[in-house]
């Protein structure tokens, strides 16, 4: 099968991979309908998070069963399915208290490489969400989304405890970000102050659900966000970047008592004990339990209340994997969509 490799910073080759096989009964054997490039795909991509020889790309996914172990019960073939960027068996302790990227047995599936034809899904049955029937494929780029970004995007908001009579304020405007403004709507937020410097990221923002733009970053930003909610700072903030600076700003734009969801993937962020224990502010978040969402969101995402897949603003054949990087990581596109 064809499937995208990245051999080296900025080096990303769509060549020939071993098709993948059952190797345990627990797993599935999918054809690849979408995927999509992360924003934290392009730590490896410009060489900020070492990388160890040639690695397979990818981690969100959908398409259709083709095949199942012995032991998988939960999806069988011929369905469309979705399946969360962690593998787990959704049945151990840490997994049914609603922590399944914590599973004592997952597998990461970006060391599976889902930017490919084919793709081997361990633990399925924990891991897989099928749709009640095939999807047109108007509805595909928003299951895709669901995948990660959504599902991250709404686990920001969760952790940040968004919900009716709160303000949010979201800082990163990538896809987690946007669409966590999204989720905030969902879940009733009153206000939603977006962090954007970009007018189109602004625009999608805006109608996603955002009620106020803040064009500045750092103290500027911050003080932007205590000027917006009378100097107090937002109830919950969402931090959807994963830098020094953006973290820094979360946790300053919020309130005494305020909630900081953060899903960036970090990369050299340090916190101040002192500073942290002045704020009396709650931290929380991680990678994304994202399959604790999935039957939710992908009832919303079929019935139509929803539209995650608009942040896709780029889509391209497989073969063309190392543009959709090269886009993303230019900011020409805020997500790349991939069609195998």
């Amino acid at each position: 099968m064809r499937g995208a490799v990245l051999h080296a910073p900025g080096d990303v080759r769509v060549e020939d991979r071993a098709d993948p096989r059952i190797e345990a009964p627990t797993d599935a054997i999918i054809r690849v309908s979408a995927a999509c490039v992360c924003g934290s795909d392009l730590w490896p991509y410009r060489g900020i998070q070492t990388m160890d020889g040639p690695a397979p790309m990818g981690h969100e996914y959908v398409g259709i069963v083709e095949e199942v172990g012995s032991e998988v019960t939960g999806v069988r073939p011929g369905q469309f399915v979705v399946g969360s960027f962690w593998a787990s068996d959704n049945t151990c302790e840490i997994c049914l208290s609603g922590y399944q990227s914590g599973c004592v047995h997952r597998v990461g599936m970006g060391s599976l490489g889902s930017q490919a034809e084919y793709l081997r899904v361990p633990l399925a049955d924990g891991t897989l969400v099928a749709t009640p029937e095939v999807p047109p494929a108007e509805l595909i780029p928003s299951y895709l989304a669901a995948s990660d970004v959504l599902g991250t995007g709404w686990f920001a908001a969760v952790a940040a405890e968004a919900g009716p009579g709160k303000t949010v304020a979201v800082v990163g405007d990538g896809a987690v970000g946007l669409l966590g403004v999204l989720a905030a709507k969902q879940l009733g937020a009153e206000r939603i102050i977006a962090v954007s410097r970009h007018e189109s990221r602004q625009k999608l923002a805006l109608d996603f659900g955002a009620t106020d733009l803040v064009t500045s970053r750092g103290e500027e930003g911050v003080a932007r966000v205590k000027e917006l909610t009378g100097g107090l700072g937002a109830h919950s903030v969402i931090e959807a970047v994963g830098t020094q600076e953006s973290m820094t700003q979360a946790i300053r734009s919020a309130r005494a008592g305020g909630h900081v969801g953060f899903v960036g993937v970090t990369h050299d962020v340090s916190l101040s004990g002192l500073e942290m224990f002045w704020s009396l502010v709650h931290l929380h978040g991680g990678p994304a339990p994202v399959r604790r969402f999935l039957p939710e969101l992908m009832e919303l995402i079929g019935n139509r209340t929803i539209d995650p897949g608009r942040v896709f603003d780029l889509e391209l054949p497989l073969e063309q994997a190392a543009e959709g990087y090269r886009a993303m990581d230019e900011r020409r596109a805020v997500k790349a969509l991939l069609h195998p």
